[in-house]
């Protein structure tokens, strides 16, 4: 495995020994590829995927945006769907990417959204 991988799946695995979503308080799950952020809400105790959605599901019309703009857009998006499903608050699992860029762009715009973590 790759060194840069390895060193993301033990922070992963060291984050998510900490943190797990209830259905009061589900887990918001972060995860993004070089092109594209995905983004889930899942109930640990249940073992189900609330809400997911990824960037490609945003209508992106005509205009060119960047990948963080896209990742900020998708995360006020995700927000609203959660507040229509009565979830205001969550707790962040950033799937063990470091708290920058695209992972910090979608939280600002979760936060800006309504939720709460």
């Amino acid at each position: 495995m790759n060194r840069k991988i390895s060193k993301r799946v033990f922070r992963h695995k060291r984050v998510r020994a900490k943190i797990t979503g209830t259905a009061s308080r589900p887990r918001f799950a972060v995860s993004r590829s070089n092109k594209h952020v995905f983004l889930q809400m899942i109930d640990d105790e249940r073992g189900k995927t609330i809400i997911g959605l990824t960037d490609t599901a945003l209508a992106g019309g005509k205009k060119k945006i960047t990948k963080s703009e896209k990742a900020h857009l998708s995360g006020k998006v995700f927000a609203e769907h959660a507040i229509k499903k009565g979830i205001k608050e969550v707790v962040f699992d950033r799937g063990g990417f470091k708290y920058q860029g695209r992972v910090k762009k979608i939280a600002e715009g979760a936060r800006e959204g309504g939720l709460k973590f």
